[in-house]
Parts: C-alpha cells; sequence; structure tokens
C-alpha cells in the first residue's frame, strides 16, 4: 500500500514539474512585431493641483476616461489591474504561425487567442491631447497633460505613467445677451433665471453647448421654426479679468431670414394610410383639419384624432406643443408610425404661416399572443401553464382596445410525503378568462372639452373576469367580478390610479375533509375564505423621477382601498347600523375593510454601472364592521424571489408563528395584517453584459389582533426584533436590455420562529437556510 502511494506521488510531481516547465516556456513578447512593445497597463497618473469641486471632480472623471486604456487579460476593464495568468498571449505567441493556415492550430488562434496590445496601439500621444483638450473645455486653460513610458525588466514590455496638471480653472465673469431681435431679445429676458450660464461657475464647453440648446428650444417653442442651436455663437474675454471669462451669446453671422422670424400654424392635413398600404382616395373637412382617407369612412373617428391635436390654426408654431401631438397620437396604439411635415404657406418673402402635413400609417387591428410557462411553487406543486392573449385595436374606430384573455395551468404534487391512497397526482389546476375595454382617454363627462389631458397618458378601462380554482386535498373556489379605473397622469412625473367600481364574489365550491378540519381550528381561516362578496374601491398614486434623467432614481407609490363601506352607508339609510354584522348583499355577506400599502425605492449610481437599489414597504389592513376578518385575498404574505430571498413565499409569519412540522399545507396559515419589508442590494458589473449583487433583505407580515390558532403572530413591540426575518445572498443578472434574466442565492441568517437552534443565527443547518431563485427582471 506504502509503495502504491509512492508511485503517486512521484507522477504528480512528475505532472505538476512538466506543467511549470510548459508555463516557464510560455512568453507573451517573443513574436512581437519588430519595434513594437507589449502594454501591459498604467503605471500611476499623478495629480497635480487637483480641484476637489464638483466640477473639478467632473473634469478628471473625463480626463482620465480619455487616458483609460485596458491592457490584455485586464480585470473588469481596468487599466492597471490584470489576471496573473495571461492565457490568450500565451496562445497568440505559440499559434500565430497557424494564422493563415487551416486546421486545429488555426481554430486554437482565433478562438483562443489575444490579439497582443501594443504602446503604439495605445497611442499616449493622441490621448494626451484629447485629455489636455478636455482641461481646456471644462475651464482649465492652463491645465497639461503628459506622459512617459516605463520599461519593465523585459525591455519588450512597458507601462505608462501620466501626469495630469490642472492648474487653477477659469470662472465665467459678465455674461451678457447682444444682438437679438427685440422679440427674441423679450423672450431671453423673459427666462433669465433659467439660463445655463451664471457668473461665478467654472466656464465649460459644455455648458455653453446646453446653454445653445435651451436658447434654440426657447425660440422654436415660441415660433422660430427654423432656429437651429448652431445660430448661437460666444465671444469670450479672458484678458480683462485673469481667471475669469466675460462671455458674450450673440447671434451668429449670417443667420437665415426664415430663422429669425416667428411662424403661425396654417391648415392641417392628415393622410390616414391603411394596414395593408391602402392610399387615400377621399377626404372631409372637421373644424381645421382636412383627413384624407380610404374607403367609406375613416378609420379612426373625426373627434377622437382632432383631439390629439394639441394646437389650433392661428397659433404661434411650438415645438413642445408639437411633441405633445406626437406622443398623443403614438399612445393611441393604432399607427405604425406618424410623420410631420410643415411648409411655408406660400412663397412670398413675407409669408408666416406653415401648412402641417400629416403621414400616418395604421397598425394591424389583431394582436394575438400565447405564452407557455412551467411553474414551481413552494407548496411542493409544479406543472404548465399558459395564457393567450387576443386584442382589437381601435374597437368601432375609437382607438379603443378590446382585450380576451384565458388562462390555465395544471400543477402535481412533487413533495415526497404526499397523502397516501391518492388516485391522482395530477390534482390542481386553475382556469380563468377575461374581458377588458381599454380607452386610451378619460370617460368623463367634466373632461368632454378638454384637450389638454392628452398631454401625458391617460385610461379608461372596464374589465370582467372570472376564475375557477382547484387545490385538490383542499378545495375548489369560483371568483367573478369586475372593475372600472381610471389612469392620468398630470405631469411626467405623478401618476394617479382611481377605481371607483371593483366587485368581486368569491365562493367555496367543495370542501375536503382535511381542509375542513384545518379551518375547525383556525375560525378566523374559515372566515376569510368563505362565500362573500367584496365591493371595494381603491386609490393609487404614484412618483417616479426617472422621465427627469436625474443620477439618482426615487419611485414612490401608495394604495388607499376602502370596502364594505358605501355598501353600509346604503344600509344604514335604510335603518341598520354601521357596526352591525351579518349584513349581506344578493344573499351572501360583505367585506368590510380598509388597506393601505406604500413603498418606496430609491437608485443611486455610485460608479460606472454601479448602483445601490433599496426599498422600503409596507401595509395595513384592518377589518371591522360587517365582517371581523378580510379576505384571505387581501390579506398580506412574504417571502419569494422578489421579497426575502432566504425564505420561499408564505414560509414565515405571522409572526414568531410557524405551523407544525407535520402540516405540509402550513402556508395556507401564513398571512398576516401588517406587513414590512426592507431591501438593500448592490449591484455591479462582471463581464460585458453579466451583472453581479449581493443583497439585504428583511421583513414578516404580523396580525392585528390575536388568534389562538397562530400563537405568535400578533404585532407587539417586545418581541419585535426577534419576529423580523433576516436573509442575504448574492446573485447573477444577465442583462439583454429589453430582458433581465436572474439568478438569486439567498442565504438565511435568522429565522422569526423557533427552530430549535439558540443565538440570534437560528438556522440549525446551513444548506436549509438557502435559497435559490430564478426569475425574470430585477427584484425592485
Amino acid at each position: 500500500m506504502t509503495r502504491i502511494k509512492k508511485r503517486r506521488i512521484h507522477t504528480d510531481l512528475l505532472l505538476l514539474t512538466a506543467f511549470l516547465c510548459l508555463l516557464a516556456g510560455c512568453s507573451t513578447t517573443k513574436n512581437l512585431p519588430e519595434g513594437e512593445t507589449l502594454y501591459v497597463g498604467v503605471k500611476n497618473i499623478n495629480v497635480i493641483n487637483e480641484d476637489k469641486t464638483p466640477a473639478g471632480v467632473q473634469t478628471l472623471e473625463e480626463v482620465e476616461a480619455a487616458l483609460s486604456y485596458p491592457p490584455n487579460n485586464a480585470i473588469l476593464g481596468s487599466n492597471s489591474l490584470r489576471f496573473p495568468i495571461p492565457f490568450g498571449l500565451w496562445i497568440y505567441n505559440d499559434f500565430v504561425k497557424y494564422q493563415e493556415k487551416k486546421g486545429v492550430g488555426h481554430w486554437i488562434f482565433n478562438k483562443l487567442g489575444s490579439t497582443p496590445v501594443y504602446v503604439s496601439t495605445v497611442n499616449p500621444e493622441t490621448r494626451v491631447k484629447v485629455a489636455t483638450n478636455l482641461l481646456r473645455d471644462y475651464g482649465f486653460f492652463n491645465g497639461s497633460v503628459s506622459y512617459s513610458v516605463d520599461t519593465l525588466k523585459n525591455p519588450r514590455k512597458a507601462k505608462l505613467n501620466y501626469e495630469i496638471n490642472m492648474a487653477n480653472p477659469y470662472y465665467l465673469d459678465s455674461i451678457a445677451y447682444l444682438k437679438y431681435p427685440a422679440r427674441a431679445d423679450s423672450l431671453i429676458r423673459a427666462t433669465y433665471n433659467q439660463r445655463i450660464l451664471r457668473k461665478g461657475d467654472n466656464f465649460s464647453v459644455l455648458k455653453l453647448e446646453e446653454e445653445r440648446q435651451r436658447l434654440s428650444t426657447l425660440f422654436r417653442n415660441n415660433g422660430y421654426y427654423y432656429f437651429r442651436p448652431e445660430f448661437t455663437t460666444f465671444r469670450a474675454d479672458t484678458l480683462r479679468n485673469p481667471g475669469f471669462v466675460s462671455l458674450q451669446v450673440v447671434p451668429q453671422k449670417g443667420v437665415p431670414a426664415e430663422a429669425r422670424r416667428p411662424y403661425y400654424i396654417g391648415k392641417t392635413s392628415v393622410y390616414l394610410t391603411g394596414y395593408k398600404g391602402e392610399q387615400p382616395t377621399d377626404s372631409l373637412t372637421f373644424a381645421d383639419m382636412t383627413i384624407h382617407y380610404h374607403g367609406k369612412k375613416p378609420g379612426i373617428r373625426e373627434l377622437v384624432l382632432r383631439k390629439r391635436f394639441l394646437y389650433k390654426e392661428g397659433q404661434l408654431y411650438s415645438q413642445i406643443r408639437q411633441t405633445y401631438t406626437q406622443e398623443a397620437l403614438a399612445r393611441l396604439g393604432i399607427f405604425k408610425y406618424t410623420e410631420f411635415r410643415y411648409t411655408p404657406k406660400n412663397t412670398r418673402p413675407d409669408c408666416d404661416t406653415l401648412n402641417v402635413k400629416v403621414n400616418a400609417m395604421f397598425d394591424l387591428p389583431y394582436d394575438g399572443e400565447l405564452e407557455f410557462n412551467v411553474t414551481t411553487k413552494s407548496t411542493d406543486q409544479t406543472g404548465p401553464g399558459a395564457i393567450f392573449s387576443l386584442s382589437r385595436r381601435n374597437f368601432m374606430r375609437t382607438a379603443a382596445k378590446l382585450s380576451f384573455q384565458l388562462k390555465g395551468s395544471y400543477e402535481w404534487q412533487t413533495a415526497s410525503n404526499s397523502v397516501a391512497g391518492d388516485k391522482s397526482k395530477m390534482n390542481s389546476y386553475e382556469l380563468g378568462a377575461s374581458f377588458s375595454l381599454d380607452y386610451p382617454r378619460l370617460l368623463l363627462p367634466w373632461m368632454k372639452n378638454k384637450s389638454n389631458r392628452f398631454l401625458f397618458p391617460s385610461h379608461t378601462s372596464f374589465k370582467l373576469y372570472v376564475d375557477q380554482l382547484n387545490r385538490a386535498r383542499f378545495f375548489k373556489m369560483l371568483s367573478f367580478g369586475g372593475t372600472v379605473s381610471y389612469d392620468f397622469q398630470p405631469s411626467r412625473t405623478w401618476k394617479h390610479t382611481v377605481t371607483p367600481f371593483r366587485l368581486a364574489f368569491n365562493t367555496l365550491q367543495h370542501t375536503t375533509s382535511e381542509f375542513d378540519s384545518i379551518i375547525n381550528v383556525n375560525k378566523s381561516l374559515a372566515l376569510s375564505l368563505g362565500n362573500q362578496f367584496i365591493p371595494a374601491m381603491s386609490y393609487t398614486f404614484t412618483y417616479d423621477n426617472a422621465p427627469l434623467k436625474k443620477r439618482h432614481n426615487l419611485w414612490w407609490e401608495t394604495s388607499f382601498t376602502s370596502a364594505g363601506n358605501v355598501t353600509s352607508l346604503v344600509y344604514a339609510a335604510f335603518g341598520k347600523r354601521m357596526k352591525e354584522k351579518g349584513k349581506e348583499l344578493l344573499g351572501s355577506p360583505f367585506a368590510q375593510f380598509l388597506k393601505m400599502t406604500s413603498e418606496i425605492r430609491c437608485l443611486f449610481k455610485v460608479g460606472e454601472k454601479q448602483h445601490i437599489a433599496t426599498r422600503l414597504m409596507g401595509g395595513v389592513l384592518y377589518a371591522y364592521g360587517n365582517q371581523t376578518v378580510a379576505p384571505y385575498s387581501e390579506q398580506f404574505y412574504i417571502g419569494g424571489a422578489n421579497s426575502i430571498r432566504a425564505f420561499t413565499v408564505r414560509s414565515i409569519g405571522p409572526g414568531t408563528f410557524h405551523p407544525n412540522a407535520d402540516n405540509r399545507y402550513g402556508y395556507i396559515d401564513e398571512t398576516g395584517d401588517v406587513k414590512l419589508e426592507a431591501n438593500i442590494e448592490y449591484r455591479f458589473p462582471i463581464l460585458g453584459d453579466l451583472y453581479g449583487a449581493t443583497f439585504l433583505d428583511a421583513g414578516n407580515v404580523w396580525l392585528m389582533k390575536k388568534d389562538e390558532a397562530r400563537p405568535g403572530g400578533e404585532l407587539t413591540m417586545r418581541n419585535f426584533a426577534k419576529s423580523v426575518a433576516l436573509g442575504t445572498g448574492v446573485g447573477l443578472r444577465y442583462d439583454l436590455t429589453f430582458l433581465v434574466i436572474r439568478l438569486d442565492l439567498g442565504i438565511a441568517l435568522h429565522a422569526p420562529y423557533d427552530t430549535g437552534k439558540s443565538g440570534y443565527y437560528n438556522i440549525p443547518k446551513f444548506k436549509d437556510g438557502l435559497g435559490l431563485h430564478f426569475a425574470i427582471g430585477y427584484p425592485f
């Protein structure tokens, strides 16, 4: 036995020695072209007279980015950090002789070899010139950038050193707007507080360009259709006051006459092309618009189309009104494209009127979609599902969208401890159908003659649905109902959703003896799942500053729901008290509760493609009056791929309650009336479109009232810290631009219930605290 071990050790040593000899024989420079030096990164960037103001920091970032160039086998695109084993360079040098040949060697060279990065490839002379120009663009007129080549022990390898001397920045002194026509000068003075250039700011070519864009937008919004940013120029004096720039903003010489006067809107002609390319053959005039169309009548009602044009004949041309008009037409969802053309009304030199020609082509009237999926649930259920959707665009020529959706899923038990004696393991299914009608406007009498509501998206939706849910060994439930809702945006950042009518009816069609035994113990569960109507109304507001394109994004949504209160008021008018229980609607009790949820998400940009995402959310549900328990569908739960990722859905809560080990269906009990959750996630690039993440999740659900069937479930301050679940983890995200594929591994740090292990980290076995989630999209 000893002899065999010695032989194995001797063989391993020989293999290791041979491998080390192979590595020693590999060279990264032996086949470099004559006169070339291998670039192995930046050794040092020395900054002299660094300006640590925000403007200086931004300037230095731009300059360093111009100097940065990753060498071979760079780590995450770094210009100095490299992987220690230059495998690609070894392959290049050993197989470059096969570059022009065919065979395995040529394949290895093309697929595995890395083309050496030379100092000449980096071209430090040009980079230094670009960096110096950037300093001057940002107002560091006396700044300079230089470089030196640092040859290594191997003379054919070199690193680069850069020195950035920021010197002193120049600041803006006096700023004057001169030589503009009287009307244009009045516009400039009226918007003087909105100017980009301000005395005392760092001089910056980028700021000059922003001011040119601002002036161009200002003029074009006030009739100057032909004005362009390049028609504005600047005159600077740096001698009058050393270190400061006296600036004059003036029109460019030779500005065309048409760009120096405002224009008014004339006639509007709309040419509607059919989705098969049918050209207009007839026309009609509606208000101040002429509509050209194919067939017996226009493909869209005249009033619906006219309301989207947010200008009238005789008004000054406005770029912002044109933009809003194009957006309003696009939101109809019935056109493939819309194109605007402006032409002078006549050829006279003093013509100040522009006629508008709009070309629009209808999109296909029908849209169908079939989606298949396979779902694995925390309830040990798995199975296929499908959703079929069919939509009719431009329903009855009103731009409304009529949709029909049919969905279904089938599941079977995957747990090893399934109940013995089951005749079929394919035992659960869900079927549903819905009709919806969505109008891209608010259907309200007092909004009939207002067109400014089309500046931002607005919708009116009507929906009817029916769902059949079968949970074998538990129950079969039928749900149906309808909703009416209104969505509108008064600005780009605020959105409001009002649902004045939502009525649902849930009825248990069949229950099993096993389920009956559960609800006999848990009376609140029996009430929440019992036959009942849910007459409700709700209001939701959402704030999202993403359209403002700020460095950090804030998203905030809060929702209020009231159920059964209007119905109780109606009963009160007929003599039944508000607090009286057992009142019925069409022979069944109705729910009565108040519910509020709020969620705040913040996304902080902390570096190039690096973000810290945070979320804080909470909810309160209070049932009273006609029903003491809220419907099961309205109660809160926690856990899963978009929540606390160390725990599966409905596997924790409420509070410190946890079902008995022999209760495989404890997830039914794990809901609550109060929910709190907090998450933080750091996202960073790994390679190309692959990103990584590390996260920390905390939260739970609790009961408002004590429940004997779920001891420890109520919310108390005494055990609050103990009842908060905590988990961490790491993840991968593959960003396909239109789709993000996500894989997260959650690691439990604290379970809110008694696990049999003492201490804050109370996970009995590390593997028991792992949760793997595959999902689409970011969790928040």
